[in-house]
């Protein structure tokens, strides 16, 4: 629900430009615009409710988030009190970034927005205002250039056109040119409506002499309110967003503003004394929703239920309430506003050192919730604030993980293609790079009497779809990346080729029987080039706490919790997935069929009491990173697990 309604800001940043770009044309004509004036009145009107948020998520996080949660946290208030959170965001954004319902402050991304084009819209109006240029075609020339970013970067970097300025500032222009017709030039604008409603009274009446403006702005309101509704229903998270799709909810809000008070649905629904209500709480009602459904998220290690869910958002209403009445108000209106404003410059300041020393000490190893851990293993993982970092997994980042698409061919051979001969080809995703760590250790165990070739991008299955694209550093299709792979792999002739990956990952495939075909048609390829290579696919590794969620680091801390600080055995079935199981029966039993070889990662890892979580005591030696990269740990004990389906074979070459 969160995800869907954070797509869905462009109405919200076309009502704010309309509203304070209205307040700058005014003062401006006026000759009454003061710069100090402009921005108190942003601070008493943003900082209470956004001060009183950022220190309750600090209290919260204080009491129940653990060191890598609350580091992260940290750093997000002090980003989300400096209007730089859509910076961050678009920083951390990656394959192996943490789920966005985990993040209790992530809506503050389009706050930052907001706030950056305040800081310059102003800075510009007063400039061009000064020069005597006009301010509508300012608008208009910048508007349009930050939409032809937008529109560009969805295709490019759908990731950066989402949370950068440039591609955002056209959604809060569109209010700003509306604010300019209806005030700087009333007339022309009136005479255009009027036009209009003609042409729609006559559409739509029989009598053309009754046109009074009432027909259009019905028309402008109608379609807005269709706009809205299409686009809340057809924008998910899947769609490249923004985009064209932000035209959408941007030209509704528009066009329902433009309508007037007069026009039925806003006289009638929109004006409304509930939703008049959630309006005069909607910026606190915006600030408390999202943090109250994350750590809702956080503590139920899972999307919480429906009833969670809707306690959350009630409380979100009720907290909005009382912080218009106790907070807002108090503090945007009445006297001392110089007092007042000064005050509340010093408390963002201050809880912004706040977030950013608990990011910088690592979340406060002293807090009572990690040093109360009385196993040793359980306290060592709720210390750890960086699995990345603590594991270290020689995956060969950037080299023969991800390597630029601008590498010649022969660099990436000398990069990862061994002198030893025979040869094992390592191809894949992430998944497949994690597997480097045991075939190296057992290529020492075997005193090199075999070579590693790997070749592994990130997101990229060993599949060939021209229309899935995969961004490891550069943009690419998996047919393409894939090709490349196919072809060095034609011109080295290894022994073996070890295939595997997240199988139902961004760009894998959750439907077993085209899973199946794609396989079999990478298994053909690949004999087609190379008729007497070895084609070995690795079946899925166990799941903890489900993809691009949680970890398995978290699944035993939450186990301990409920234990009395004992972690679960080194088998559990607790907080393990169904799905990694499933599909490897399903491979198993229909790869044999094909007389295609599969060797079973799950049987290797797994037993009828649960899957393994650790090879010993301590907190380096857990088998998997996240919800299931196996840690180097992980992946010697799987390797040496299928060590004789990789030697056997090797021997007949």
């Amino acid at each position: 629900m969160g995800e869907r309604w954070i797509h869905r800001c462009g109405h919200l940043f076309c009502h704010l430009g309309i509203s304070h770009s209205t307040i700058l044309f005014a003062n401006l004509e006026n000759g009454t615009f003061r710069f100090a004036e402009f921005y108190a009145r942003r601070i008493r009107r943003i900082f209470p409710a956004l001060i009183l948020v950022l220190m309750a998520c600090f209290v919260f996080g204080w009491l129940v988030l653990l060191a890598d949660e609350y580091k992260q946290l940290g750093k997000h208030i002090a980003g989300g009190a400096g209007f730089v959170s859509n910076f961050l965001y678009w920083n951390e954004a990656g394959y192996f970034d943490s789920a966005a319902e985990t993040k209790p402050l992530l809506h503050l991304w389009s706050l930052g927005i907001e706030e950056q084009f305040y800081i310059v819209w102003p800075l510009m109006l007063w400039a061009a205002w000064k020069k005597k240029f006009n301010l509508f075609y300012i608008a208009a020339f910048l508007g349009g250039i930050s939409l032809y970013f937008n529109m560009q970067g969805a295709g490019k970097d759908a990731v950066a056109a989402f949370y950068s300025p440039q591609t955002r500032f056209w959604e809060l222009l569109c209010g700003s040119l509306l604010a300019w017709l209806t005030l700087h030039n009333p007339s022309a604008y009136a005479n255009a409506k009027s036009r209009l409603d003609a042409g729609f009274t006559r559409v739509f009446s029989r009598h053309a002499s009754g046109a009074n403006g009432s027909t259009l702005n019905n028309v402008q309101s109608l379609l807005g309110s269709l706009l809205l509704a299409f686009g809340f229903w057809r924008i998910t998270k899947e769609i490249a967003f923004p985009g064209g799709w932000a035209l959408l909810p941007t030209l509704g809000a528009t066009f329902i503003i433009a309508a007037g008070a007069q026009a039925w649905i806003n006289r009638t629904i929109l004006s409304s004394r509930m939703l008049v209500w959630f309006g005069l709480i909607s910026f606190p009602l915006y600030l408390w929703h999202w943090p109250l459904l994350s750590f809702a998220r956080i503590l139920e290690s899972e999307t919480p239920d429906r009833n969670i869910r809707i306690a959350a958002v009630v409380l979100a209403v009720a907290l909005a309430w009382l912080t218009y009445r106790a907070v807002e108000k108090p503090l945007r209106f009445g006297k001392h506003a110089q007092a007042k404003t000064i005050a509340l410059v010093v408390l963002m300041f201050g809880i912004a050192c706040a977030g950013y020393i608990t990011y910088l000490r690592d979340g406060l190893l002293f807090r009572k919730i990690i040093s109360s851990q009385q196993n040793t293993l359980v306290r060592q993982l709720s210390e750890i604030t960086d699995v990345w970092k603590h594991y270290d997994s020689n995956w060969r980042w950037g080299k023969c993980l991800s390597p630029p698409n601008t590498t010649a061919i022969q660099q990436k051979i000398r990069d990862c293609v061994d002198s030893h001969r025979p040869l094992v080809f390592l191809w894949g995703d992430s998944y497949a790079a994690a597997l480097y760590p045991g075939l190296l250790k057992l290529q020492k165990d075997q005193a090199n009497s075999f070579g590693i070739a790997q070749f592994t991008n990130t997101d990229a299955p060993p599949f060939f779809d021209k229309n899935k694209k995969v961004t490891s550093p550069d943009t690419q299709s998996l047919y393409d990346i894939n090709s490349e792979k196919l072809h060095i792999l034609s011109r080295i002739q290894p022994s073996i080729v070890l295939l595997t990956c997240m199988y139902n990952g961004k760009n894998g495939i959750k439907n077993q029987t085209q899973l199946l075909a794609a396989l079999v048609s990478t298994h053909n390829r690949i004999k087609s080039v190379a008729p007497d290579t070895t084609v070995i696919f690795i079946g899925p590794v166990p799941h903890w706490k489900g993809d691009w969620q949680g970890s398995l680091k978290d699944a035993i801390i939450e186990y301990a919790k409920s234990h009395r600080g004992r972690p679960p055995p080194a088998y559990t079935n607790y907080s393990l997935r169904k799905m990694p199981k499933e599909l490897d029966s399903f491979l198993k039993n229909e790869l044999a069929k094909l007389n295609i070889q599969y060797v079973s990662a799950y049987d290797a890892l797994c037993r009828e009491d649960g899957c393994l979580t650790r090879v010993g005591d301590t907190s380096r030696e857990l088998t998997a990173i996240d919800w299931g990269h196996l840690t180097a740990a992980g992946s010697e004990f799987l390797i040496n697990q299928i060590r004789n389906d990789i030697l056997e074979k090797l021997k007949k070459h």
